[in-house]
């Protein structure tokens, strides 16, 4: 059996953040959230909008404290591939915030290491799950 762990923690560890940050009550976490990707970062929203590393330090710094009360919940981890240089796992985020508002979906993301071993987010792609 393969060992995904430490990318499912990584998953986790890193929405613990943008819960936090999203929430606003984290003021100095984006500069560690935002070292957590790589600076080749892309992404495919869930509405298909593409972003880049750019785009995503914009998107947190305008969302920083505009969903307060956000809950994240992860579920559903999934191994896809495990090689030396990083791996690619899929995840179920549930996003619950405090006026009943709630959104559901997959993402699939592709971890890289870089020169020094550090692992990075390199893509993550988000799709919404119907109710």
């Amino acid at each position: 059996m393969t060992d995904y762990a430490s990318y499912f923690d990584l998953v986790t560890e890193t929405h613990v953040e943008i819960e936090g940050w999203f929430s606003g009550l984290e003021p100095g976490v984006l500069p560690v959230l935002l070292g957590r990707f790589s600076p080749q970062f892309s992404m495919i929203a869930p509405s298909g909008t593409v972003l880049d590393i750019d785009g995503v330090e914009a998107l947190f710094e305008q969302l920083r404290g505009a969903r307060p009360g956000l809950n994240i919940t992860l579920s559903e981890f999934k191994g896809i591939a495990l090689h030396a240089g990083g791996a690619v796992v899929s995840y179920r985020e549930l996003q619950e915030e405090h006026n009943g508002n709630r959104t559901d979906r997959r993402a699939t993301v592709v971890f890289e290491k870089d020169a020094s071993g550090k692992v990075l987010w390199r893509h993550l792609h988000e799709t919404f799950i119907a109710d």
